[in-house]
């Protein structure tokens, strides 16, 4: 999707994660112990200002283009929000200028899952020795199901049965899709924190961009000399093209430069980790003309 022979791609884990960036797993040098709930609660704000200063760090002034995904885009309009001087272009791909009560309430739904395992102990389970996979695993399938549509769900699964030639009238996984969502609850356990399930999407309720700029979402982007293009899915009921459509209309209101496609697909919200061609096609053309624009054709 990206020409790595062109372009210098630098991907940053996120503040409040568990894949290397400092977050509520990580020890306390006060305490000795793992920060867990006295980690202070963040915001995408946040991230981008450590990616800020990781970009100082690195003596690197400007980025031909921030791109992402979900929260990868909320963090794409952040940067153009907050540092618009060294943004030349943003991408934001299925995401929002604020997360919706219906987003709020499915994260609410899966933080309390985790919580009510007896093995989060208050957030302390590392110390303890214990780790809340059930609770953690609840919490994944329920956001699973909001990454796809239900096209995709039927087309993928429909009412088909798992390894039995009839139901059972009973509570183990008799159809394929409910054994697609254990199997995908239970791997997301091994390679996740709980923890930082819990502050990662805090992270995404708080974001709303107009709220940091006294209400006005036109005025988070005031005098931007950046370049957007602003891309949605058909079938994304999480991301709903109505809200890119809402960032487009703010961006005009400013006279930013603003490119807008709604690609048609199945796949729902998860459609931009998938084989999209017209997705590759729409990043390749913005990404010339850019480059073209800023004199770096080859």
């Amino acid at each position: 999707m990206l020409d790595t022979e062109r372009y210098f791609l630098i991907c940053v884990n996120v503040l409040g994660g568990c894949m290397g960036t400092t977050g509520p797993q990580d020890v306390d040098p006060a305490s000795g112990e793992p920060w867990a709930l006295s980690f202070p609660v963040i915001t995408v704000r946040d991230m981008v200002r450590a990616q800020k200063r990781l970009l100082e760090h690195l003596g690197i002034d400007s980025l031909f283009c921030v791109i992402g995904g979900s929260m990868g885009g909320m963090q794409a309009l952040q940067w153009a929000a907050s540092y618009p001087e060294c943004v030349f272009s943003s991408v934001p791909i299925a995401a929002a200028a604020r997360h919706s009560a219906q987003n709020i309430a499915f994260h609410e739904v899966g933080r309390q899952a985790i919580m009510a395992d007896p093995d989060w102990c208050g957030g302390r389970y590392l110390s303890l020795g214990r780790k809340p996979a059930r609770g953690l695993a609840v919490a994944r399938m329920a956001a699973h199901i909001t990454y796809l549509s239900e096209a995709a769900l039927h087309r993928k699964f429909g009412r088909n049965l798992q390894d039995r030639r009839a139901v059972t009238y009973g509570f183990d996984a008799d159809f394929q899709v409910e054994s697609y969502l254990r199997h995908q609850g239970s791997t997301f356990v091994d390679r996740f924190d709980a923890n930082s399930y819990l502050y990662i999407t805090r992270a995404m309720d708080y974001f709303d961009l107009a709220a940091e700029h006294g209400g006005s979402l036109p005025a988070a982007f005031a005098g931007t000399r950046s370049r957007f293009c602003v891309i949605s899915f058909t079938s994304d009921w999480l991301f709903p093209t109505s809200e890119s459509r809402e960032l487009v209309h703010a961006l005009n209101a400013v006279a930013a430069n603003v490119s807008f496609v709604e690609i048609a697909t199945e796949n729902g919200h998860d459609a931009f980790l998938l084989h999209e061609p017209e997705l590759f096609e729409t990043l390749r053309g913005f990404l010339a003309g850019c480059a073209e624009h800023r004199g770096l054709t080859r």
